[in-house]
């Protein structure tokens, strides 16, 4: 599996799914279709699944999940970014490249109308559901290796700082902060 085929996944789920912005479903049935992979290309979905995750462990990113689920501890900015997956790739990657243009996202938009935080645990466990569902066996201890990168210093602040915040992230402070 590539990172094209598991976003093919990711897409075809949220196709299936009554509510694509449910990403506990679309996780569901992602891990239901990975199951019906060969047990090789399973494991392989683990190490995309965790380079995507690397890809976006960024500063301003987990500013703009602090922002939007008032407060961002180490998992759940996991969660969040597990989230942010279910959304599909090009949500995925126009987010990474700009963590403020999520308050152009309707989801977004409609949870900071209703105090609704943005996670998604399940997304982390696809690959591990997927090779339960096939094999009956967990995933391999050598399935995956995590390799994030060093945060960006300049988001070195206080993400309590409103006037921080609303300087680097303007767009979701206007939504969320004000």
């Amino acid at each position: 599996m590539n990172k094209e085929q598991f976003w093919q996944l990711i897409e075809v789920a949220r196709n299936q799914a009554s509510n694509p912005n449910d990403g506990e479903v679309v996780a569901r049935r992602a891990a239901s279709q990975l199951a019906t992979h060969p047990a090789e290309e399973i494991v392989a979905a683990q190490q995309i699944l965790w380079d995507l995750m690397a890809d976006s462990y960024t500063n301003p990113l987990w500013a703009a999940a602090y922002v939007i689920n008032g407060g961002c501890s180490d998992d759940g900015f996991d969660y969040f970014r597990g989230w942010l997956i279910a959304q599909g790739r090009e949500v995925f990657k126009r987010i990474v490249a700009d963590p403020d243009a999520l308050a152009e996202v309707p989801i977004v938009r409609a949870a900071a109308a209703d105090g609704i935080d943005l996670e998604c645990e399940e997304t982390l466990s696809i690959v591990w559901n997927a090779h339960v569902m096939a094999t009956g066996k967990q995933l391999p201890d050598d399935a995956f290796t995590i390799r994030y990168p060093e945060l960006d210093p300049t988001w070195d602040f206080d993400f309590d700082d409103h006037s921080e915040m609303t300087r680097h992230l303007p767009r979701l402070a206007a939504l969320y902060l004000e």
